[in-house]
């Protein structure tokens, strides 16, 4: 009985693990025994949060590209997103209803595309990190897909009024 109760608190681990960021950790551990990746020009490494990041309309002030929304839901879904955000309700990260309202485009991709660069860097993210004492996950999207899941949260405010 006892190694059955060792199997399933590992297994409850590595789940616990996989839903917020078990992915990075892991491969962390892996790249520590692995040859460092050389990073591109230009590479997320790199990345510096722009000043300006947040200044300018909000992301709902803009039109919803339906096609784009769509597929920013589907990422959303599969992308594990739904194990930290909601709508309406708080869950380990921020409720994200009417965060079209209050965030541009462009700081809602950076934090999509790096959000350990913004944690580190830009006043906003550091002050969420603070509340919610979670990192988010970096699940290395490109920049199409964050603008669709971008679109995808536009769509959602508009659909509930928020």
């Amino acid at each position: 009985m006892r190694p059955t109760l060792i199997a399933s608190a590992a297994l409850l681990l590595a789940l616990a693990l996989a839903g917020c960021g078990g992915k990075q950790a892991q491969q962390e551990q892996s790249s520590a025994t692995a040859a460092p990746p050389v990073p591109a020009a230009g590479a997320a490494a790199d990345y510096v949060v722009p000043a300006d990041l947040d200044q300018g309309p909000r992301a709902a002030a803009s039109a919803v590209d339906e096609e784009k929304a769509e597929l920013g839901e589907k990422l959303f879904n599969s992308k594990g997103c739904v194990a930290c955000h909601a709508f309406g309700k708080r869950m380990s990260g921020p409720d994200l209803a009417g965060v079209t309202r209050s965030r541009t485009e462009r700081w809602m991709e950076s934090q999509i595309l790096h959000p350990d660069k913004m944690t580190q860097q830009d006043p906003i993210s550091k002050e969420l990190f603070a509340t919610y004492k979670v990192q988010m996950t970096n699940f290395g999207l490109t920049p199409d897909e964050a603008k669709a899941i971008v679109e995808f949260l536009k769509k959602k405010d508009k659909e509930s009024g928020k």
